[in-house]
């Protein structure tokens, strides 16, 4: 990514803040990135993994920043990134990445030739197949480019979107990939996505379990055929202890522990704490200002859904009690203020209900360290949906 020279941007209008600036002088709403909370995060999750002999491939969608993710290979010792669309992959080519997933489908032509173009940056690329005819395109583009793209069969472990669901067809897709021109078989793909936000551990650690019996049988099935997997990946934030305990995977894929949001903060861990509360820190806030308090009950603040996704619900106020983020429409949130503790001006950390939509619709993220502004860094594949 090319440096940034604040000096021509203007605060308030270009950008939220510049580096230097006191905290309280960020405009708003911003998302905030508490750099402290952020980093404990991502060593946290980078110990854990090679403790536990895995490999960590960081999920990009969930950031979309390169500036964070050259963070989570540098402090946690991350692999590389995964992607859910190309043009998001490219951002991360581009930026300096140097091993890019595309944990998804890449059909169209038109994908699959910006696909095929990408290992140019430099990049070692993947991504899924979970359709034989797909193999034929993803090969002649590649040969066209004189590239290759590294694929992974996706297996459905129990999230009822894309993958195939039966051993046969996992080894019959991998030998298809393995003798096509320009592609090279790389492993499974099987991240069980439906269950990560479910409260219960114990509902966690069943799920898991049924899709770490499918990758099992399909290992079986592909060494039986003479085929190894270079990766065996998935494993969330709400899973990777079941994953990285199986024997059957390798790597692991969490994204939001970096950042948390009040959905993912809900779930239990093993004792019957929420996650939020020792085993990951809130690192990503909304911060918001009062702009009218004339309802002598509520506060009205600059962040509404705009500045927001509520897909998972609203968010939560950070480190207070006495008041709640309760509605919100285009450009305002409505703050319930019981005891009228808030006045005009006053600014609140919101902790967004889902993280991933929630940066999607901001162009920057600045980085706070005691009080003042450390870095702003851009979103840098935000809008990037195609």
């Amino acid at each position: 990514m090319k440096d940034i020279d604040f000096d021509t941007l203007e605060v308030g209008y270009d950008v939220p803040a510049i580096p230097g600036m006191d905290e309280a002088d960020i405009q708003t709403p911003a998302l905030v990135l508490d750099l402290d909370a952020l980093e404990r995060n991502i060593k946290k999750m980078g110990d854990y993994a090679k403790a536990h002999g895995m490999r960590h491939r960081v999920h990009g969608k969930m950031h979309k920043s390169v500036d964070v993710a050259k963070l989570q290979e540098s402090l946690g010792g991350a692999c590389g990134v995964c992607c859910q669309k190309v043009s998001e992959a490219e951002v991360f080519a581009r930026g300096g990445i140097k091993d890019v997933m595309v944990s998804n489908q890449v059909t169209d032509l038109a994908k699959i030739d910006r696909l095929a173009r990408m290992p140019k940056h430099g990049a070692r690329v993947l991504c899924c197949v979970d359709d034989p005819a797909n193999v034929a395109n993803l090969s002649a583009a590649a040969v066209k480019h004189g590239t290759q793209i590294e694929a992974l069969v996706e297996i459905d472990c129990g999230a009822g979107r894309c993958g195939v669901i039966t051993t046969e067809a996992v080894v019959s897709i991998a030998k298809m990939i393995d003798a096509a021109d320009g592609l090279k078989f790389a492993g499974i793909q099987a991240y069980q996505g439906a269950m990560q936000h479910l409260d219960s551990y114990e509902e966690r650690s069943n799920k898991t379990g049924v899709a770490i019996g499918m990758v099992e049988d399909a290992l079986a099935g592909l060494k039986a055929e003479g085929l190894e997997c270079d990766i065996v990946g998935g494993g969330g934030t709400g899973s990777y202890y079941f994953e990285s305990n199986s024997g059957a995977f390798n790597e692991l894929q969490c994204g939001s522990y970096a950042f948390m949001d009040a959905d993912y903060g809900r779930i239990l861990d093993k004792d019957g704490k929420r996650i939020d509360e020792g085993e990951w820190e809130n690192a990503l806030f909304i911060l918001t200002t009062v702009m009218s308090h004339s309802k002598v009950d509520k506060a009205i603040v600059d962040a509404g859904l705009k500045a927001q996704s509520v897909d998972s619900g609203l968010p939560t106020i950070f480190g207070r009690d006495d008041v709640t983020y309760m509605k919100c429409s285009d450009e305002h949130g409505v703050v319930g203020d019981p005891d009228g503790v808030l006045n005009v001006n006053d600014k609140l950390k919101l902790v967004p209900g889902h993280c991933d939509p929630t940066c999607n619709v901001h162009d920057w993220y600045v980085g706070v360290r005691g009080g003042k502004v450390e870095v702003v860094w851009p979103v840098s594949a935000r809008g990037k949906a195609y």
